[in-house]
């Protein structure tokens, strides 16, 4: 004799239960949620502007930007593929419109967490800000001279390169440079804030971290590039090249008698031209490397240098040559 299901061993029909469960209503108990992250904002963790300013620069907007005057600066290697003799001239312009129109926004936003600015009426901000990418736009042509001296440095300087344009297309440190020096020149026109968004996209992409600060001259090369760190208060002069992982940081941060440390003091080190500093080597503090040394793979160095100086793990040699074999890690 067969057993005979009892009434509550019968499993409702799947069809029945996915019924059940949509009918059911789910509770995330998001009120809560969503007053405890108000208090938490606004009370305890409070983390927006003294000002409580909501109108915040767009990092969209800003790599929007940044490719654009990219291309505006190189048309044939960044801008549209179809251009001839006769259309470029076009194209530029209207790039250059475009996102100068954009940048007169963002710059805007970003005018307004200045401390100066604090009071300033909307419509004189807005005239600021356009001033500042009227100006901006009026040196894209020495910025582009200076790229250009980049790329003819990284072009003589790496003799796995076949031409310039593999330089333009491929190398993280020419993608990098581009950057800081759109970034270097808002930073000087009184625009901190944008200029390190415009470095920090460069730092994401390429592993390289430059302050939008460091003063940095032309035909300065950066070889591979991964995990190179350049200083706020760093200067860099010409004919400068430098390989993976190097750093020239601040080796001490003075501070206040409340704790706050000071901002603004030149902590970083000044290169000086024609100087080459290998893989790896960290150069801390306000010390100067003197003009044509050599500074060796994974080299520690918290004092001056002078000018001709040959420095490796344990050595320095002053006016001993041009240059340490082995220590750049391939070409």
């Amino acid at each position: 004799m067969q057993n005979t299901p009892t009434l509550g061993s019968i499993a409702p029909p799947e069809s029945t239960r996915e019924t059940a469960s949509r009918d059911t209503p789910q509770e995330w108990g998001l009120a809560r949620i969503v007053a405890d992250l108000r208090q938490s904002r606004e009370e305890l963790h409070r983390t927006r502007h003294p000002l409580g300013i909501r109108e915040l620069p767009s990092r969209e907007a800003i790599v929007r930007i940044v490719n654009g005057l990219r291309s505006a600066l190189f048309p044939t290697h960044y801008g549209a593929p179809d251009l001839t003799d006769e259309s470029v001239d076009y194209y530029v312009g209207q790039t250059l419109e475009s996102n100068l129109r954009l940048l007169h926004e963002q710059i805007r936003r970003a005018l307004r967490f200045l401390p100066e600015h604090r009071d300033t009426s909307d419509a004189e901000l807005s005239a600021q800000a356009f001033a500042v990418a009227r100006e901006f736009g009026s040196q894209l042509p020495q910025i582009r001279a200076l790229l250009v001296s980049d790329i003819q440095a990284a072009f003589t300087g790496d003799p796995a390169a076949q031409h310039i344009t593999e330089i333009l297309l491929c190398y993280p440190g020419i993608w990098a440079m581009t950057h800081h020096r759109l970034a270097h020149a808002l930073h000087k026109l009184g625009v901190p804030l944008l200029a390190r968004f415009i470095n920090e996209i460069a730092h994401s992409l390429t592993g390289i971290d430059i302050h939008p600060g460091a003063t940095i001259g032309p035909s300065f090369f950066i070889d591979h590039g991964t995990g190179v760190v350049i200083g706020e208060t760093a200067v860099i002069g010409q004919h400068v090249r430098v390989y993976q992982a190097v750093t020239l940081g601040a080796k001490s941060f003075p501070s206040t008698s409340d704790g706050a440390l000071v901002k603004g003091n030149a902590r970083h080190p000044v290169v000086e031209d024609d100087v080459v500093i290998y893989a790896g080597a960290t150069i801390l503090g306000r010390v100067t490397i003197g003009k044509g040394s050599v500074i060796g793979g994974n080299v520690w160095l918290t004092h001056s240098v002078p000018p001709g100086s040959n420095v490796s793990q344990g050595k320095i040699r002053e006016g001993s040559g041009p240059d340490v074999p082995g220590n750049g890690f391939g070409a």
